[in-house]
């Protein structure tokens, strides 16, 4: 990583700063909480990040008022709760454990479905799922595909293995994207055969559906767990995180970048910034990597980082990627919820297994009195 565009501290300007020993530094480095990096003018001297310096500080004193805390924590706060499914560090996505870049390389959304639920037999993907009909064939844009998906998640579900039922629910969402049964076929072939997508339009789906599987506590992922903490059903879950993707400011982002993309003088470009990824969404980079973008777009992208630095996030690249190959309007949508089905269905699991309700407090403020302003 180039140390360039960083603020750097050597080891006793990072340990003041902290409060801490120099031991104590050591062992956040050690812990991955504050980058390292040798000095350019002395290979032997180490200097610290910044800026994670000033986020350990920041949250220790948050520690130290409570309240600040917990009103905080659910805006891009402190962690609320533990998982083993998913990592961001360094600025680098992690499936329990694997690299999701380097995973995407080569497996099918089946195969990240199995790394993040886990306990899923080889076969549970070779046998075929019930479908209910009648399918009124593909659907085209983001409002459609819900309502299908929703449709098709609340007919009554048989009494099946954990396996079975993870495999029925991936495939109901297929099913409602492509308006037919997958059967036992690869999801990402059953979309493209939809889509009538080239065979590098076929992979290039495959990807991206790895690389949408999961990221961590999510806006969608975090109303599956509230939603599985009350023991609702993994359907019914995976329809609570369906509905909170499709908001404008989460999976609904790609109707607002297509937008732009087709008129970049008409509003500020959105999906260019990514709060866990100061460096770059590696999502949106493996994604578009030997993606033929379409000049406008291409010429878009260098502009963009030209003039203020911004790289594109995940959302920019799904709609890059299904204007390239000239998949349907809203194919961007529909492979970020079907991709994203396998992680909130790992979430939905976890969070079932410990058995706690996810219930936080409020704290109350009295509204203005519309009579006490009217006499003001």
């Amino acid at each position: 990583m180039s140390t360039a565009s960083l603020d750097l501290a050597s080891a006793e300007e990072a340990s003041s700063r902290l409060g801490i020993s120099r031991a104590s530094l050591y062992a956040y480095v050690s812990r991955g909480l504050i980058r390292s990096f040798s000095s350019p003018h002395d290979p032997r001297q180490r200097l610290y990040a910044v800026k994670d310096v000033e986020t350990l500080v920041e949250r220790k004193a948050r520690f130290r008022r409570p309240a600040v805390a917990a009103a905080t924590a659910l805006d891009w706060g402190l962690p609320v709760l533990e998982t083993s499914i998913t990592q961001i560090k360094d600025g680098r996505l992690f499936y329990r454990g694997q690299d999701a870049v380097a995973l995407a390389r080569n497996a099918s959304l089946e195969d990240a479905a199995r790394l993040l639920i886990g306990g899923l037999d080889e076969e549970a993907f070779l046998r075929p799922s019930r479908i209910p009909g009648p399918l009124p064939g593909p659907v085209l844009g983001p409002h459609a595909f819900v309502a299908q998906a929703v449709r098709l998640l609340s007919e009554p579900a048989l009494k099946e293995t954990r396996a079975a039922e993870v495999a029925a629910i991936l495939r109901l969402m297929a099913a409602a994207a492509g308006g037919d049964d997958p059967g036992t076929v690869p999801l990402h072939e059953h979309l493209a055969r939809t889509w009538k997508a080239s065979s590098q339009a076929t992979d290039a789906i495959r990807r991206a559906l790895v690389l949408c599987a999961d990221h961590e506590l999510s806006s969608s992922s975090f109303a599956v767990r509230v939603t599985a903490s009350t023991g609702a059903s993994l359907r019914y879950a995976t329809i609570a995180g369906l509905v909170a993707l499709s908001g404008p400011y989460h999976g609904g982002m790609t109707e607002r970048v297509r937008a732009f993309l087709d008129d970049p003088r008409a509003a500020p470009h959105p999906g260019f910034r990514h709060r866990l990824y100061p460096d770059g969404d590696p999502r949106a980079e493996a994604l578009l990597e030997n993606v033929p973008l379409l000049a406008s777009d291409a010429t878009t992208l260098k502009t963009i980082a030209t003039a203020s630095g911004g790289s594109p996030s995940v959302d920019v690249a799904l709609v890059m990627m299904e204007r390239a190959y000239g998949l349907p309007v809203g194919a961007a949508f529909t492979v970020f919820a079907v991709g994203r089905t396998a992680g909130w269905l790992a979430h939905a699991i976890e969070q079932r297994s410990q058995a706690a309700l996810i219930r936080p407090r409020a704290r109350y403020v009295a509204a203005d009195d519309p009579s006490a302003r009217k006499s003001s």
